[in-house]
């Protein structure tokens, strides 16, 4: 399965994961597992903004089957999830509060509709000192993220689990290191890396006030 996944790509098995602990693998590491009737592969390469580029192989891999691709980052609240049905998109949304709607393909599935019709609002403290503005969405993108994942995959990442929702952290995925045979050596961008962090200032640390509004703090 990988290697008709990433042909022509260098492929060494790691040590495994679970789909709960798995989710967001490190960079050139990708969890996979396959099983009756599903394929299941966790990989950063796959978390993109347009959910419609997903390279072609990758959506033929699919054919005759359902395909989704499911992507958050907590940091920026970023969302971005796709469904195909045999080879052909359905629907794509992706979004944050920084970018706006990023893409938008198709009608809203059942899960959204509470979200799009306001009746799950994003409930946000502003930062300290900064004035309140209202969330620059119509409700969280993670929110709506979760229930995406359990309607879609039927597992969640946070919040309370639901009694049919599927114990992630009892699937085991197999490890595997990828790459481009002719991709950036990786040591080049650990080493860009290292450089864009010692630029940054120290950690900054906050503390949730009687009044709900966060208060900055010394250490830890």
């Amino acid at each position: 399965m990988m290697r008709r996944l990433y042909p022509g790509w260098e492929i060494e098995q790691l040590p495994g994961s679970t789909l709960g602990g798995g989710v967001y693998p490190p960079k050139d590491t990708a969890y996979a597992a396959s099983g009756p009737g599903v394929e299941i592969v966790c990989d950063q390469r796959v978390m993109i903004d347009f959910p419609s580029q997903l390279p072609e192989h990758l959506v033929a891999a699919s054919a005759g089957r359902r395909l989704v691709l499911h992507a958050m980052h907590s940091v920026v609240d970023w969302l971005a999830f796709a469904v195909w049905e045999d080879g052909r998109l359905v629907r794509s949304l992706s979004l944050s509060p920084d970018s706006g709607i990023i893409e938008n393909i198709g009608e809203p599935l059942p899960f959204e509709l509470p979200y799009w019709a306001g009746d799950r609002p994003a409930d946000i403290a502003p930062w300290p000192d900064e004035d309140e503005e209202p969330y620059p969405l119509p409700f969280h993108p993670l929110d709506l993220g979760e229930d995406a994942l359990r309607a879609l995959c039927g597992f969640v990442q946070e919040g309370r689990p639901e009694p049919d929702d599927i114990d992630a952290y009892g699937i085991d995925l197999h490890g595997f290191r990828v790459r481009e045979p002719h991709g950036p050596d990786p040591a080049e961008g650990e080493a860009k890396l290292k450089r864009i962090t010692e630029t940054m200032g120290p950690p900054r640390f906050y503390a949730l006030g009687p009044d709900g509004s966060l208060i900055e703090r010394d250490g830890l």
